[in-house]
């Protein structure tokens, strides 16, 4: 691998592993949720509308991150392949 890339590895390998932390940070807040509805419990009503809220903002960024990811790690991935065939291509002149 080039060498000027290390970096953009190395940024892209934390990027990564935010996106795994929100999995399992989303694993943790679901695991709270309450499938069923308590009406007469104002409290529960309560906690099921702050939870469904945390999460929805956690898939939200969940979504973003895994997007930016993706597409962050395709450029890299491209950046790298079109060296390597400049450099594969220079060799033989």
């Amino acid at each position: 691998m080039s060498s000027h890339l290390i970096p953009f590895v190395v940024a892209w390998s934390l990027l990564a592993l935010v996106v795994l932390a929100l999995v399992f940070w989303r694993r943790v807040v679901a695991a709270h949720e309450d499938d069923s509805l308590h009406v007469s419990q104002t409290g529960a009503v309560q906690q099921q509308v702050s939870v469904a809220q945390k999460l929805e903002q956690i898939d939200k960024w969940g979504k973003i991150l895994t997007i930016i990811t993706i597409v962050t790690g395709l450029v890299i991935a491209g950046v790298y392949f079109y060296q390597m065939w400049v450099a594969s291509s220079t060799v033989g002149v």
